[in-house]
């Protein structure tokens, strides 16, 4: 049940793996989180409902004081946090000795990002089974539809393809299409591995930008996917080949609309390019907002970590127009607000942009360039 840490013997702190903690937050299992890091760490991503004491910085010094102020219950197992799983190790030897079942998460926070949870998004009237696989550590957002005759899609894969391929199987189908709304630039694409380990068609909208083959999905495009309908709707703004892509009453927006944000055109380009990807983007944004107000928005991203629930996150464009006041302004005030909230640039952008352009995976450890949370969003 537990696993141990071969580079830490001399201490023989026990530690969990990313997998099985996300197992057993996946059935609920009586287990706290205490995540040990600085606050300003801390606020840009967490475990959800994991419990919280700054207590690194006294911990390397040696001083065990401040996990006093944690309220743990000695009924439960303890799975202490840091970033990459050092000061965690200090944390969980200090809780055992006070007679409590803690372990270290392995990798700490880094190792965290690449764990994820699914939930079916429900969409009235619609043939396709529609499931929406969340990396609940870095907050991208990808999507298994399944066709009614036994085949599917997956649009925006960020995972390992093992995951797609098992799911799927799970739901009597076969991946035959693998779709990208766009070049990414905070986490490298699996489109390509995946779909080469499928066997499926990888399809992506005409670019010069790319250097590996592929089929073009131009506007209009409709690709039928085991009954299941794709249509293609060219969306640029946040990059030149940004594409959204619907079924039914599902529309697969990637970074041009979250659900509390709009997609940022700044990434890749000099100013003046900003501002005319700025227009761009209001242009798009309009165009998607003429679909019906009943059509669910399933975004490429969220900004907050993804509760262990089973709730699609996802809304329809009333809601969406609602929330977001920057879509109801005119084009000249839109573009001046946007490019005036550009927030800081996600990190190693330039070299996750330059590994999915050459579609080509490190052989080093992903985590380390995905580190951090996703920064492609204006509010």
């Amino acid at each position: 049940m537990t696993d141990f840490d071969r580079e830490g013997q001399m201490e023989e702190i026990p530690t969990i793996t990313v997998a099985r903690l996300q197992e057993m937050l996946e059935r609920g299992d009586p287990v706290a989180v205490l995540d040990v890091r600085r606050s300003d760490e801390r606020e840009e991503w967490f475990i959800p409902n994991s419990l919280h004491v700054d207590a690194s910085d006294d911990l390397r010094a040696g001083d065990m004081n401040s996990l006093a102020a944690a309220e743990l219950q000695r009924d439960r197992m303890v799975v202490t946090v840091c970033a990459r799983g050092n000061t965690s190790k200090i944390a969980a030897r200090e809780l055992q000795r006070r007679g409590f079942n803690a372990l270290s998460l392995a990798g700490g926070m880094r190792a965290w990002s690449l764990a994820w949870n699914s939930a079916e998004v429900p969409v009235a009237g619609n043939a396709a089974r529609i499931v929406q696989l969340r990396r609940t550590g870095k907050g991208c957002l990808s999507y298994l539809i399944v066709g009614p005759e036994g085949e599917a899609a997956v649009i925006d894969a960020s995972l390992e393809p093992e995951v797609y391929l098992e799911l799927a199987e799970a739901h009597g189908s076969s991946i035959v299409a693998v779709l990208d709304t766009h070049v990414h630039a905070d986490h490298l694409s699996r489109g390509r591995p995946l779909a080469e380990r499928a066997g499926a068609t990888l399809w992506l909208a005409p670019t010069d930008r790319v250097h590996f083959p592929y089929s073009e999905l131009r506007e209009g495009h409709v690709l039928e996917v085991g009954g299941a309908t794709i249509e293609t709707i060219h969306t640029p703004g946040h990059t030149p080949e940004s594409t959204s892509f619907r079924v039914g009453q599902a529309l697969f927006t990637g970074d041009t609309l979250f659900l509390s944000a709009v997609g940022r055109p700044d990434l890749e380009t000099d100013a003046e390019g900003a501002r005319g990807r700025a227009h761009d983007l209001y242009r798009s944004l309009n165009r998607l907002r003429e679909l019906p107000a009943g059509t669910i928005v399933l975004p490429g991203h969220t900004s907050e970590p993804i509760q262990f629930d089973g709730r699609a996150i996802a809304g329809t464009l009333e809601e969406v127009g609602r929330r977001l006041d920057v879509l109801n302004l005119p084009e000249t005030e839109f573009v001046a607000t946007i490019l005036d909230r550009i927030p800081p640039t996600p990190p190693n952008h330039d070299q996750i942009v330059q590994l999915n352009e050459a579609g080509e995976f490190p052989d080093t450890d992903p985590t380390e360039l995905e580190a951090g949370a996703n920064r492609c969003a204006v509010s």
